[in-house]
């Protein structure tokens, strides 16, 4: 069988599409790089050849999907007449669709990331994350802190600061899908809906503004991510 040559970009992306398919249909721990190189189609060391791992498959998958969720939410960043408030809460209600849309994904993620022996993985992918979205999270707090509308006179620090605090929603979402598994539904959203107005009052006061202007929190968003099938 002639094996057809393909650019590394596109190899590497469809190397990422097949363990997305699968890590999302059988979970990350159940997908071996086997089940990956059989999917795509490629031999080991190909696989290899682009990613030294399963691990570091994993953290430019969730680099890329992060990326993704940002580029759909260009036009708002890039609309002149949108403030930084108004930018802020576009991110967050981004980030609150995507977790809806991926639930069942996150589900297998977090049972995989928040293992004691994962504990690298995890730091591994936040940092990746976090290269991402640091810059323009520093960019909208700058332009807040020039219009006025918010306080953050080093927009970075601010930026790394809000980001190490989301890290803190995780683990709350964890826990709630944990408690959710065991039948208690209510247990795990009201854990949830409290952590997310709680987490959303703190950003207020770290960047002084009036309590509620972030819009962190939503009505139904926890039961809606608990129970999404």
């Amino acid at each position: 069988m002639v094996r057809i040559k393909k650019p590394p970009e596109v190899r590497s992306n469809e190397l990422l599409d097949c363990a997305q398919r699968l890590f999302f249909t059988r979970g990350y721990e159940s997908t071996t790089v086997n089940d990956i190189i059989r999917e795509a189609g490629v031999s080991k060391g190909a696989f290899y050849h682009y990613f030294p791992s399963k691990e570091a498959l994993l953290e430019t998958l969730a680099v890329r999907l992060s990326r993704e969720n940002l580029k759909q939410l260009r036009p708002l960043f890039d609309d002149p007449s949108i403030n930084a408030i108004g930018r802020l809460n576009a991110l967050f209600a981004g980030s609150r669709r995507l977790k809806v849309e991926l639930a069942p994904q996150l589900r297998n993620t977090f049972n995989v990331l928040f293992k004691p022996e994962n504990v690298v993985l995890f730091h591994r992918i936040n940092e990746a994350l976090t290269a991402v979205v640091q810059p323009l999270l520093a960019d909208i707090l700058k332009q807040g802190h020039e219009e006025g509308s918010l306080n953050a006179p080093d927009p970075q620090a601010f930026a790394l600061m809000l980001l190490e605090l989301r890290l803190s929603v995780g683990k709350v979402m964890h826990q709630a899908l944990k408690q959710a598994e065991t039948g208690d539904i209510d247990g795990a959203v009201t854990m949830l809906d409290d952590w997310m107005l709680t987490y959303g009052i703190a950003l207020d006061r770290i960047l002084k503004l009036p309590e509620g202007t972030l819009q962190v929190a939503e009505p139904g968003f926890a039961r809606a991510f608990l129970t999404s099938e």
